[in-house]
């Protein structure tokens, strides 16, 4: 059998893009999709493996489920910004129009110039004067919760 999987996974190497599509048609019982060569040619071999071994457990599946729930659009976490929030009494200095800017995290909201504040949004439009994701403001967008 694997030796069967192996001739298989080496001849996508030297099959045309129409015999990649036809393949694909029958290992999936679906029009192909309109992408590259690579892509194509990897899917089919995950699939070709799939079929002669079996699929991911059931636990990676679950696994997996759970990981999509936490996603959103586009890739990005449906989870609230609080839970990246910085570790209170750190420090957030932004320059602006020649201006620094500091702004204290607190244990609930933000502290600029002595007034409290539920949002960075909220601080980042009291100095801009115009909407802004106080996150990005503050360069601090890119920050992620480490999984355990």
């Amino acid at each position: 059998m694997t030796q069967a999987v192996i001739a298989q996974l080496a001849a996508l190497k030297s099959m045309s893009m129409p015999d990649l599509k036809a393949r694909w048609q029958v290992l999936f019982n679906t029009a192909p999709p309109p992408y590259n060569r690579r892509f194509l040619e990897s899917r089919l071999a995950y699939r070709v493996q799939e079929l002669a071994f079996g699929g991911l457990s059931n636990a990676a599946q679950e696994r997996l489920k759970a990981l999509a729930e936490q996603v959103g659009p586009k890739g990005r976490s449906k989870r609230p910004a609080e839970n990246f929030r910085p570790v209170a009494g750190t420090r957030l200095i932004r320059e602006w129009k020649g201006i620094e800017h500091c702004v204290t995290v607190r244990v609930s909201g933000f502290e600029y110039l002595g007034q409290p504040y539920k949002s960075l949004s909220s601080v980042a439009r009291k100095i801009t004067g115009t909407k802004w994701n106080g996150w990005v403001f503050f360069g601090i967008k890119n920050v992620r919760q480490v999984s355990k």
